[in-house]
C-alpha cells in the first residue's frame, strides 16, 4: 500500500518556522494501528488522519507518536491547507468556505480564507470552552519547571493558574515576565507525573509584555516534551484571558516556539456568529511531500 504524506508547518508561512504536523490526506483503509505505527515512524508531535465523508464533511484522527488525542490545533491548521492547496477540496474561490472536521472532541467548522486566488489563513473552531478546576498548591509545579514562587503570576495582577479546556486539558500557568519564561527548564518527569496527577495534557506557560502575549507548551506525558505551536491551548487560553479580565478583545495574536527558532503566530478570535465560541487559526506551508511505503 502506498499513502501520500505530507509535511507542513503550521502557524507560519515561512519555511522551516511554525510547528510541523504530518498529513496524510486520505487514510481509507487504514487501521488504528496502521495510524499509530505511521505516527511514530513520522515522529512529529501529531499527524493527522483524514477521511473524505463528503465534500464538506472529513473525519479527522490525530495521533502523538505515543497515542491517539482528541483534538490538534495546529494539525488541524496543517490538514486543511494541505486539502486546499492540493485540491482535495471543492468549491474553493476567493471567499470564506467553510467545512467541517469530524473529530473525538466533535464535529467542528474550519473556515479556509482566500484572496487573489491564493490561500490565506484556515481557522478552525474549537470545542466549547470549560473551566475544569484551580491550582491552589504550586510546589509540583515550581518544582518541575525549576521557578520561584516569585516568578509566578503577571506584573499587572495576581491570577492562579486554571485548568481550561477548548478540546483538551492544559493548566493555564502565568509567569511574570519573558524572561523568565524563557529560562524555564522543565523536568519532564515531574511535569508528566502532575499531568497525570491533574488529568491534563500539559502545562500552558504565558506571560505578557507590552500587550504581546508569549506561550510555551509542555507536553510530555502524550510524547511532546515542548511544542513550537499549539492551537487548542492558546484557545484555551485566550479564554483564561478573557474570563480573568486580563484582556478584553474580541481578537489577539500570540506568540509561541521562538526559545525553539520555529517562530509561530496563532490567531485567536471570537466567533463572529457566536460569541460563545473561539476560533483558533493561522497559516501553513507544506514542505514535504512524499509517499509511505506500507
Amino acid at each position: 500500500m502506498e499513502i501520500i504524506m505530507y509535511l507542513v508547518d503550521a502557524f507560519s508561512d515561512k519555511k522551516f518556522s511554525g510547528n510541523p504536523a504530518g498529513v496524510i490526506p486520505d487514510a481509507k483503509g487504514l487501521s488504528s494501528q496502521d495510524m499509530q505505527r505511521i505516527a511514530t515512524e513520522i515522529n512529529l508531535s501529531e499527524t493527522a488522519f483524514v477521511q473524505k465523508i463528503d465534500e464538506d464533511n472529513y473525519k479527522v484522527r490525530f495521533f502523538t507518536p505515543t497515542q491517539e488525542v482528541d483534538l490538534c490545533g495546529h494539525a488541524t491548521i496543517a490538514t486543511f491547507y494541505t486539502l486546499a492547496s492540493k485540491g482535495y477540496l471543492k468549491g474553493i474561490d476567493n471567499e470564506t468556505k467553510r467545512y467541517y472536521q469530524h473529530t473525538k472532541a466533535g464535529k467542528l467548522y474550519v473556515d479556509v480564507y482566500c484572496s487573489d486566488g491564493e490561500i490565506d489563513n484556515i481557522f478552525m473552531e474549537q470545542a466549547s470552552p470549560k473551566l475544569i478546576g484551580q491550582l491552589d498548591e504550586v510546589d509540583e509545579l515550581l518544582v518541575s519547571m525549576n521557578i520561584n514562587i516569585d516568578e509566578l503570576g503577571l506584573e499587572s495582577k495576581k491570577i492562579k493558574s486554571q485548568i481550561i479546556s477548548t478540546g483538551l486539558p492544559d493548566l493555564m500557568v502565568p509567569i511574570k515576565n519573558k524572561e523568565t519564561l524563557n529560562k524555564i527548564e522543565i523536568d519532564y518527569n515531574k511535569v508528566t507525573k502532575l499531568s497525570k496527577k491533574l488529568d491534563v495534557t500539559g502545562i500552558h506557560a504565558f506571560t505578557i509584555e507590552k500587550g504581546q502575549v508569549y506561550t510555551r507548551n509542555f507536553a510530555p506525558l502524550v510524547g511532546i516534551n515542548e511544542e513550537a505551536a499549539t492551537g487548542t491551548a492558546n484557545g484555551a487560553l485566550f479564554y483564561y484571558l478573557r474570563e480573568n479580565n486580563i484582556i478584553n478583545k474580541d481578537k489577539i495574536t500570540i506568540k509561541q516556539g521562538e526559545i525553539l527558532n520555529r517562530p509561530s503566530e496563532i490567531l485567536c478570535k471570537i466567533s463572529e456568529s457566536n460569541p460563545n465560541c473561539i476560533e483558533v487559526g493561522g497559516k501553513a506551508s507544506i514542505i514535504i511531500e512524499g509517499v509511505i511505503h506500507c
